[in-house]
């Protein structure tokens, strides 16, 4: 097993550009980007900064020791910041989809949807964020009755994992649903509250146990129709959609709407279940494709070819770039993961309590795979399961370490970073470069200067 080395985020070119260009982007913001993306949101400084601070271990660190020949050394805290710091994410991103894998998908086949609105309503959404959760939740309606009608089952139980996104390929604003969805319905053969537990005295009989109905192979044009109809009709609840664009909707023979459905995974393909679940959970911007070029610190980001204008990459200025990925960012306590149905937390929870039997499934040959242990959601965990290398094995030795201190103290931190020469004095930062303004200032030699006040006091 290789030896851990702790990353230094400093070298990574995400940070390079906040750090050299965010207060001048806060400072072009009114002027320059507030009327395409709208006011400057206060999460958006709050993550930035936070995000400058994750690994610095002059912000706090834990001290790692190995008992058998002492070596150590110190490991800095991370901001756990979702959605903007690459690092803090993706450790989400694998213990929330271990977690799907483990303790929230069932043994039946699942189907990745994808459900995204045209070019022209996505500056509503932009604008009024709160839309968002409704769009999630037009997004479940739409699934549900797709399911139950296609099944003819009125009353069957959809299981759904809802995702929003709000990047596109090249960071603009393209808000869309991806949806792990069961493959099917499921028909509750229990009440929705556990049973009281039973006296010596009287027995309760065992629930019966669930039935889930497998889909048939069906078209998707309905379900599109459908999820078209339900967000138009929300933008005109919201009195955002005038009549006229209503009707260029309708009118358009290919209207922007569009649903995409995968092939169903079986519920033994366990590495694509957690691979699906990864994907839908991903970070809206990849570091691996961005690259700073001098002078001017252009950023260039490369991904797949554009067709629209026939390059496979994009060039952004520094404040550019901050503007775009800044604008995913969001907002505190916005919910980006929805579970609804057989999936969401009452029903799991009263499932747990309840201890249901064995899933039947009408279709044979599909079998639960064995359960598997969840794993702490620790960084070691993480770290191994990532890179397979253990940051609790001492690089020397071998044998275990273990933290034997947590650092929070800015007067420790700093004489234990002196002490290492790992302290670095900053400079002062200086102040913001004033943007130039509608007037100049000149000389002017027609007024009084000013009055020489000891002289008039003396005289």
């Amino acid at each position: 097993m290789r030896v851990y080395r702790a990353r230094n985020p400093k070298q990574s070119p995400l940070w390079q550009c906040a750090h050299r260009h965010y207060d001048q982007f806060e400072e072009l913001y009114p002027e320059k980007y507030q009327p395409r993306y709208g006011f400057l949101r206060p999460i958006i400084p709050e993550v930035v900064h936070k995000f400058l601070d994750c690994g610095n271990l002059e912000r706090g660190f834990a001290r790692i020791r190995c008992d058998h020949c002492q070596h150590e050394y110190l490991l800095a805290f991370s901001c756990k910041s979702r959605w903007f710091c690459p690092s803090c994410h993706q450790k989400n991103v694998q213990a929330t989809a271990r977690f799907i894998l483990d303790h929230v998908l069932a043994p039946v086949p699942h189907r990745h949807y994808v459900l995204a609105i045209p070019r022209m309503l996505r500056p509503y959404f932009q604008r009024h964020r709160h839309l968002l959760k409704r769009l999630c939740a037009l997004a479940h309606e739409c699934l549900t009755k797709y399911l139950r009608t296609t099944l003819d089952c009125p009353q069957g139980v959809p299981a759904i994992i809802l995702t929003l996104h709000t990047f596109g390929e090249y960071l603009d604003f393209h808000p869309h649903i991806h949806a792990l969805v069961a493959d099917g319905l499921f028909l509750r053969e229990w009440p929705d509250s556990p049973p009281p537990v039973p006296t010596p005295a009287a027995t309760l009989p065992p629930p019966a146990g669930p039935t889930f109905l497998l889909l048939p192979e069906t078209a998707l044009k309905p379900l599109e129709q459908l999820f078209r109809a339900k967000v138009i009709q929300l933008l005109v609840t919201e009195k955002l959609l005038p009549p006229e664009r209503v009707q260029v909707l309708y009118s358009w023979k290919h209207t922007g709407f569009n649903v995409h459905a995968g092939e169903a995974v079986p519920p033994e393909a366990k590495a694509d279940l957690e691979d699906l679940a990864q994907y839908i959970l991903r970070h809206p911007f990849s570091v691996e494709k961005m690259t700073l070029e001098s002078p001017g610190d252009l950023v260039i980001y490369r991904s797949k070819l554009n067709a629209k204008i026939n390059r496979n990459f994009e060039v952004f200025t520094p404040t550019d770039f901050l503007a775009a990925v800044t604008q995913h960012i969001p907002d505190k306590g916005a919910q980006m993961v929805r579970y609804y149905g057989w999936y969401s937390n009452k029903m799991r929870g009263v499932r747990q309590r309840g201890r249901p039997p064995e899933l039947v499934i009408r279709r044979p040959g599909v079998s639960p795979p064995p359960p598997a242990q969840l794993p702490a959601k620790r960084w070691r965990d993480l770290i191994l399961r990532v890179w397979h290398v253990d940051p609790l094995r001492c690089p020397v030795c071998q044998n275990p370490m273990r933290v034997i201190a947590v650092i929070d103290d800015p007067r420790v931190v700093e004489k234990i970073l002196r002490h290492l020469g790992a302290w670095h004095d900053r400079p002062p930062r200086p102040p913001p470069q004033g943007l130039p303004g509608p007037y100049t200032y000149e000389p002017c030699d027609d007024v009084d200067p000013m009055p020489d006040y000891e002289n008039v006091l003396t005289d």
